[in-house]
């Protein structure tokens, strides 16, 4: 009963607090906002207490300077006249209290301040307040020997004082630090949602753009801004990831194409042959079921070699293990059958890291492909080139003509010759040899050399350890 209530429980309460979730640029912008606010802050108190600290000492210097100025002109005229204009209150009050002698806008004042400062520390400054008036004063006490020359012993302070600035007795300091720090902090919030927004606004354009690609049109790229910082990068990671979906996609509607019209052509033999078996009468039941098990092993060896590229295809090379070339080679070379001349030419301790059996499916193809086109001798070479291992499978056949060297790769694409030589063949060797090497880092191709074109598996080396060997 009380679990529906529950915030968040419902749809309604989840899509409430989806709708409370701030975009990535708010949240950059609040926290600039709130990080400006702190520093303003933090800078704002020390500048405050600065500036105070700062008028209080220039007080206290003017009124110490007032007290001392007026204690050395006491030995001509008694009581001196005041002449500092920037200090106006001066008192000299004795032991009781007493205001002696003080400048004209102190002479109708009380004394201001008691503070009497000892005989070991002579300056010592204060502040007075009185109802709503606060005075800043620097009571000064003459030294003994003056105290003798002057009033015969007497102990006597002259006190020199200013109204308190009104920087100090209000709040007029803090407001204008106050609203000067906010208007700080609103001027880099604005400066930080400019750049934000400019920063933000190709990432933008690239989600309107990857917002309007669908399965049906992967031509359309995304807006790439000039620069190499990380928004450039990202765009251009993105355009080389949709290049690569595109081509994964058009290969894959291709494979469907040519799966659909590979496995058309003898389904429709099989479909014939078992509706003419049923038919006639005179037709030979056996051999009718005989021609649809021959069939049916195609099938079968179509779609096993249909989800081996898939799998190739779509997958990373598992069971990584170091693979030496030359006894694969070997090995391989060994198990074709016997009649046909093989010549092998090894550089041994050639090691690459990849999947055994895979690399033992290509050199089984490359080989049945030698062995189906050659008229006497087939020559494989395992050699170091160009900081790669090289696998070359060479016959001395008619070769591939120039314009088909990349066709022959593609699936169940079969030349003339091929299908004349092997009429049962799927058309899909080639493909996975291709597909396996690429998925090792490396690629497979044919090349020209001095003897003729031949099939050329490239596969990368791997980095040497530290002891020198091969990781």
């Amino acid at each position: 009963m009380w679990a529906a209530g529950v915030p968040g429980e419902t749809g309604e309460g989840v899509g409430a607090l989806r709708s409370l979730r701030l975009s990535v640029q708010a949240r950059l912008i609040l926290a600039t906002a709130v990080l400006s606010l702190v520093v303003c802050a933090a800078i704002g108190v020390a500048l405050d207490l600065l500036i105070r600290d700062r008028i209080r000492q220039d007080v206290f210097a003017d009124t110490q300077r007032a007290t001392t100025e007026w204690i050395g002109s006491m030995g001509t005229t008694f009581p001196p006249p005041v002449t500092t204009s920037y200090v106006d209150l001066i008192q000299l009050v004795d032991a009781r209290g007493q205001v002696v002698a003080a400048s004209r806008a102190a002479r109708s004042r009380p004394p201001i301040s008691t503070l009497w400062p000892p005989s070991d520390d002579r300056i010592r400054h204060g502040v007075a307040c009185r109802g709503d008036e606060c005075l800043m004063f620097t009571a000064t006490r003459p030294s003994p020997q003056e105290e003798r020359f002057l009033w015969r012993g007497a102990p006597h302070v002259v006190y020199a004082a200013r109204v308190e600035p009104p920087l100090l007795s209000t709040h007029r300091l803090e407001l204008i630090i106050v609203a000067g720090g906010l208007a700080v902090s609103a001027l880099i919030t604005w400066i930080a949602a400019f750049l934000i927004g400019r920063t933000l606004r190709p990432v933008e354009a690239m989600r309107a753009r990857m917002a309007e690609i669908t399965v049906t049109d992967l031509s359309k790229r995304v807006p790439e801004p000039p620069g190499g910082d990380a928004v450039a990068e990202l765009a251009r990671t993105a355009n080389r990831t949709l290049a690569r979906l595109e081509e994964a996609v058009e290969q894959q509607r291709n494979f469907s194409s040519m799966v659909s019209h590979e496995l058309r052509t003898p389904l429709t033999g099989l479909r014939a042959r078992l509706e003419e078996a049923l038919t006639y009468p005179d037709v030979d039941p056996r051999a009718a079921l005989s021609d649809a098990l021959s069939t049916a092993d195609r099938f079968q060896v179509i779609i096993e070699e249909m989800l081996l590229l898939a799998r190739v295809r779509t997958a990373s090379p598992h069971d990584r293990e170091p693979v030496r070339l030359g006894e694969l080679v070997r090995e391989e070379v060994a198990g074709r059958r016997a009649g046909l001349l093989i010549r092998v030419h090894v550089e041994e301790d050639l090691q690459v890291l990849g999947n055994r059996v895979q690399l033992g499916e290509v050199l089984t193809n490359l080989l049945v492909n030698a062995q189906r086109h050659t008229r006497t001798v087939v020559e494989v070479r395992v050699e170091r080139r160009d900081g790669q291992a090289v696998v070359s499978v060479r016959d001395d056949g008619a070769g591939v003509a120039p314009d088909d060297r990349e066709r022959v790769f593609d699936p169940f694409v079969r030349l003339s010759e091929g299908r004349r030589r092997d009429p049962g063949g799927s058309g899909l060797g080639l493909a996975i040899s291709r597909a396996i090497a690429r998925a090792h880092q490396g690629d497979l191709e044919i090349e020209d050399t001095p003897d003729g074109p031949c099939f050329a598996l490239r596969l990368p080396l791997p980095a040497p350890g530290p002891d020198g060997r091969p990781r």
